[in-house]
């Protein structure tokens, strides 16, 4: 299974998000992968799951897309939540979500687009096949993020 690097800021996470995504997002502090690393959300201009989802598949990009080289880059990156709890340490409220998260090399996932197009309604083409192995080149990985959302 492929491992990817958890990522680094120094303060700097609204720039990055916005020059990454060119999104303006009203957040602070890091990547939340732990409680102490948590991404303070400091106002949500969707319902605050819809929010923290779409932070989390903004995380997942740049994890297994954009820090990679070429050659290891993932796509078709999806999240879907798994679980939830809401936290309250001291005089904050978290939210610690889990997601599982579903992504395919690109160069793989090129070969089945073009495998597809080529052979959808052809003699010999088994749909089926074809989205077997598509299923079994998927990758797939739990995360968790912790959301800090006391100001909300």
């Amino acid at each position: 299974m492929s491992t990817f690097t958890q990522l680094q800021c120094d303060n700097d996470l609204k720039q990055i998000i916005k020059a990454a995504f060119d999104t303006d997002l009203d957040i602070k502090g890091s990547w939340g992968y732990t409680q102490e690393t948590a991404t303070t959300v400091l106002s949500a201009p969707v319902p605050l799951i819809q929010f923290e989802h779409m932070f989390a598949s903004m995380r997942a990009y740049v994890e297994m897309n954009m820090t990679l080289e070429q050659e290891d880059r993932y796509g078709s990156i999806n999240l879907n939540e798994v679980d939830r709890e809401q936290i309250a340490i001291g005089n904050l409220l978290y939210d610690k979500v889990s997601y599982e998260v579903s992504g395919m090399n690109e160069k793989v996932y090129a070969s089945f687009i073009a495998e597809y197009k080529d052979g959808y309604g052809t003699e010999g083409f088994d749909i089926t096949e074809h989205f077997e192995k598509r299923k079994e080149a998927t990758l797939k990985r739990k995360v968790t993020h912790w959301f800090e959302i006391s100001t909300l």
